[in-house]
């Protein structure tokens, strides 16, 4: 199974962060490749509330995937997993209090196709999904330069 982890410190308060990642739907604002998101059922920021985004496919076509949250803990952290859509996911967000702001880590592991998906793996394809992953998680950089640039609340 492949998994990556990037963590930054973002200069906002941990419930703020926390709020900004619980709307799913700021997703296509600091994460490449997610066109939109729109809720699909449940109640907005809760646990088991699945959303439906739309991604880029690698033809530039979009493609729907689904995304449910499975853990919210407030200020302290989110889980989801991706349970439709091109590559399935499981992975969170955790948020720790500094004194300079808030310390975010996001990991993300990319779990085995099928029941023996792990047989088919060949080192290049293993390759290009940790590759991918670590370019998943990187974009919380992103995340730090939109949250730093909006005015504090």
């Amino acid at each position: 199974m492949a998994t990556a982890e990037h963590e930054v410190l973002i200069r906002r308060d941990a419930m703020s962060v926390y709020l900004y990642l619980l709307d799913v739907t700021n997703l296509p604002v600091w994460r490449d490749g997610v066109r939109s998101v729109a809720l699909l059922k449940g109640s907005e920021g809760t646990k088991g509330t699945v959303y439906r985004q739309m991604v880029a496919g690698r033809s530039g076509l979009s493609i729907p995937a689904e995304l449910e949250i499975t853990e919210a803990r407030p200020g302290a952290e989110i889980q989801f997993r991706i349970t439709s859509g091109p590559a399935l996911r499981l992975g969170g967000y955790f948020l720790s209090t500094e004194t300079a702001g808030t310390r975010v880590r996001c990991a993300l592991e990319a779990p085995p196709e099928g029941r023996f998906g792990f047989l088919n793996r060949s080192a290049f394809r293993s390759r290009l999904l940790q590759r991918s992953l670590r370019s998943e998680v990187a974009q919380l950089e992103n995340l730090r330069a939109v949250m730093e640039l909006q005015p504090a609340a």
